[in-house]
């Protein structure tokens, strides 16, 4: 099968799950999207929910905090978009950037105003104690997380990013400081998988997902926000007999007009 019409099956099985979703009204679906920078996690999001109900559902973009957020902790931005129940919630990025950016850049680290005896050596274990912690609580409400990893090569990254130059309609998507980043790539390695390792767990896995092809990015993903949906055993809400009563009542009363 194509990749495309495998994505159209999945994009299908998803709009017909969500709609459930949305009915029952008792679970939340969080997910997670972190990635280098033209991995396509933007493409990804708007290919794979392009079948979901708006209504149903909330992107939510996270990019440099601003002079707000730094007063406040490094969740709270992302806390105060988590999903209502029955809706689905994406990060395109997200509280792990504070794991991975922060990292990187020490020097944004000393602009978030955090006391200076809090930031030892174990200030990264103690994040990933925070972010586990965090998405246990939300696993305990009904809220389910699943978080991907775009992972994209190098040589991949350095191509679209020459596409973006190359390209007039694309010429908006590039920045010069995302290509200043390349020259931090091994860091950045050693940090998304000291990420992973550390905050993977049964209730909120990470799918580290190849992302040199397009297509086969969206359909891994999309399966496996289908397989997340579906193992919620999700269902109508049932009609009780009071409800059957007023029902046929009320088309009674319509046929008569």
């Amino acid at each position: 099968m194509r990749a495309k019409e495998a994505l159209t099956m999945g994009i299908e099985a998803l709009a017909e799950l969500q709609d459930k979703l949305y009915a029952q009204d008792k679970w939340a679906v969080l997910l997670i999207f972190q990635a280098m920078d033209a991995a396509g996690k933007d493409g990804t999001i708007k290919h794979v929910m392009s079948g979901v109900n708006p209504q149903g559902c909330q992107v939510f973009s996270f990019k440099s905090p601003s002079a707000e957020d730094l007063d406040h902790d490094y969740l709270w931005r992302c806390m105060k978009c988590l999903p209502n129940r029955g809706h689905i919630g994406i990060f395109n990025r997200s509280y792990y950037e504070e794991t991975l950016v922060v990292r990187v850049h020490p020097e944004f680290l000393a602009r978030q105003k955090v006391p200076a005896e809090l930031i030892t050596k174990k200030i990264w274990e103690h994040r990933f104690e925070d972010i586990r912690s965090f998405e246990q609580y939300l696993s305990n409400n009904g809220v389910v997380v699943r978080k991907f990893f775009l992972h994209l090569s190098n040589e991949e990254q350095q191509k679209r990013f020459l596409e973006r130059i190359e390209t007039s309609d694309k010429n908006w998507k590039f920045s010069a400081s995302d290509a200043a980043e390349r020259e931090h790539w091994d860091e950045y390695m050693e940090a998304y998988e000291d990420m992973i390792r550390n905050t993977a767990t049964e209730k909120s896995p990470w799918y580290v997902v190849p992302a040199d092809n397009k297509w086969f990015t969206r359909v891994v993903v999309a399966a496996a926000v289908v397989e997340t949906l579906a193992s919620l055993d999700l269902k109508y809400p049932e009609v009780g007999k009071d409800k059957l009563k007023e029902l046929a009542a009320t088309k009674a009363a319509l046929l008569k007009k």
